[in-house]
C-alpha cells in the first residue's frame, strides 16, 4: 500500500485511565502510556502522542496539568499564595476558567527541576511509530502566572521561552509541538507572543519538526476564548514552524479560507474531529471535511488532519471512536479503504 499523502495525528492529551488516577506509580504511568500509544498505533495514526498522562494533577483539573507541570518546578516560581494575591488574580481579565494561578513569579525564571527530556524518552521507548511530544507555549504560561518580578507579560514570556528552549533542545522526538490556547482570545499580543515562541521553536533539535497548535480552549466542552483565525494570520506567518495544527471542526466552515494567506512554507494541519461534541464522527463526515478543506485551499495544501484539541475531557470510549474515525475518514478520502480491501 502506498504511503498516505495526508498524515493523521492527535493534538496531545488522552483521557486519564481511572486505574492510573486510583493507584498512580511510575510503573502504572508507563503501562498507561503504552496503552495510549497502542490504541493510536492500532487505529493507524501516523504521528502518535503519549497522551500527556504524566502531567495530570487531580487538584488542578481546569487545565489538566498543562500549566502546573511546566511552571511549578521552575526557578523563580512560588506556589504558596497569599489571600491578597488570590483575590488580585481573580480580578484579572481572561482567567475566568481558573480560580487560582499555578504560581507567583517572584524571581528570575529558570528551568529549575523541570525534566521534559525524561518524559519524552519514556514515550519514545514505548512508541513504534513516529512520535510527537507536546509543550505548553510561553504565551499561555505567562498569562496564567501571577507576575511579581518582571512587571511586563512580554518579558515574562521571553524568560519562560528561554527556560523551555533549554529543555526542548534535548528532546528526542520526530515532532515537537508548542501549544497555545490563550492567544486566540488576545490577538493584539501576537508580536511578543511570536517572538517568545520562536525562541523555543528554534531550539527544536535538527532532524525533528517544529509545530504549533492553536485552539480556542476546551473546558467542559466549551470554548474559553473568542475571536477568529483571521486576527492571527500575521502571527501564524511569523512562526518558525514546519507546520501548524489548527482547530477547524468546531469553527465556521467559511473560516477555512483564511488559511489561503498562510505562507506556503508552513504546512497546514486541519482539525476534522470536534472534541467539544460527544458524538463520534463517521468516516464519511471526516472525508467530507478533508474534501472541503482541499477544495477551499487547493490540493496538497493540507498536510495533517487531526482532532481540534486534546481528548482529555472525553470518555475513553468516545476518544477511541474518534481516533478510529479520523484514520478511516482519511483513508476513505484518499481511496485507501478500497486499496486495503483489495
Amino acid at each position: 500500500m502506498t504511503a498516505p499523502r495526508i498524515l493523521t495525528t492527535v493534538v496531545g492529551s488522552y483521557p486519564v485511565p481511572d486505574w492510573l488516577v486510583a493507584l498512580p506509580s511510575e510503573q502504572a504511568l508507563a503501562d498507561a502510556t503504552r496503552v495510549v500509544l497502542h490504541i493510536q498505533e492500532r487505529a493507524g495514526i501516523d504521528l502518535v502522542c503519549d497522551g500527556e498522562l504524566y502531567r495530570f494533577d487531580v487538584d488542578h483539573p481546569e487545565t489538566n496539568g498543562m500549566i502546573e507541570y511546566f511552571v511549578r518546578p521552575m526557578d523563580g516560581v512560588r506556589t504558596r499564595l497569599g489571600f491578597d494575591e488570590l483575590m488580585g488574580y481573580r480580578r484579572q481579565g481572561g482567567m475566568r476558567f481558573r480560580t487560582r494561578p499555578p504560581g507567583v513569579v517572584d524571581g528570575p525564571i529558570g528551568p529549575g527541576a523541570l525534566d521534559l527530556p525524561q518524559a519524552c524518552a519514556r514515550a519514545k521507548w514505548l512508541a513504534t511509530r513516529p512520535l510527537k511530544f507536546t509543550v505548553t507555549g510561553p504565551h499561555m504560561l505567562a498569562k496564567t502566572l501571577l507576575d511579581r518580578h518582571y512587571g511586563d507579560t512580554a518579558a515574562l514570556a521571553d524568560a519562560l521561552a528561554g527556560a523551555l528552549a533549554a529543555q526542548v533542545a534535548h528532546l528526542d522526538a520526530d515532532v515537537v509541538q508548542l501549544d497555545e490556547a490563550n492567544l486566540p482570545g488576545h490577538p493584539e499580543e501576537w508580536r511578543w507572543a511570536a517572538a517568545a515562541i520562536n525562541r523555543v521553536l528554534d531550539a527544536v533539535p535538527k532532524g525533528a519538526k517544529a509545530a504549533v497548535h492553536l485552539c480556542f480552549g476546551n473546558y467542559g466542552g466549551q470554548s474559553i476564548q473568542r475571536g477568529t483565525w483571521a486576527q492571527l494570520l500575521d502571527y501564524l506567518n511569523a512562526l518558525h514552524a514546519d507546520h501548524v495544527v489548527m482547530e477547524c471542526a468546531h469553527r465556521p466552515a467559511e473560516e477555512l479560507a483564511v488559511f489561503k494567506g498562510l505562507r506556503p512554507e508552513i504546512g497546514l494541519g486541519v482539525g476534522v474531529i470536534d472534541v467539544k461534541r460527544t458524538e463520534i464522527e463517521t468516516p464519511e463526515a471526516v472525508a467530507r471535511a478533508i474534501e472541503r478543506a482541499e477544495n477551499t485551499l487547493g490540493a496538497g495544501r493540507v498536510r495533517y488532519v487531526h482532532p481540534d484539541c486534546g481528548f482529555w475531557m472525553l470518555k475513553r470510549s468516545i476518544a477511541d471512536g474518534k481516533i478510529q474515525a479520523l484514520v478511516a475518514g482519511r483513508d476513505l478520502y484518499e481511496g485507501r479503504a478500497t486499496q486495503r480491501a483489495a
